[in-house]
């Protein structure tokens, strides 16, 4: 996986490709985090994300869970088919703000 960091006026755009799985979840985890210690809002580019495994996913949620404590917002663009299959099988789809 791998995580390009672009700020934009009002947000910091993080456009990630490649696989998030068990072994570099924390690299994304780490990413959100830092972009909100920079930032309020947050975007998610998933459109060269292929596959998410349940690690990532708990990457996400600490993601929501600090946009929410720190009143900020992140959004993810670009999701494709089967990253999207997975957020609807585990009910992500209602945590996460997706954009179609």
């Amino acid at each position: 996986m791998e995580i390009k960091e672009k700020k934009q006026s009002d947000k910091i755009v993080l456009d990630i490709s490649g696989r998030i799985d068990a072994t570099n979840s924390s690299q994304l985890q780490n990413a959100i985090l830092l972009a909100f210690q920079k930032m309020k809002m947050i975007e998610l580019d998933f459109q060269k994300v292929a596959y998410i495994a349940s690690a990532g996913l708990r990457a996400l949620m600490i993601g929501q869970k600090t946009a929410n404590a720190k009143g900020g917002h992140m959004l993810l663009k670009n999701v494709g088919d089967m990253v999207m299959e997975v957020f609807e099988m585990t009910g992500f789809i209602d945590i996460l703000e997706i954009e179609e």
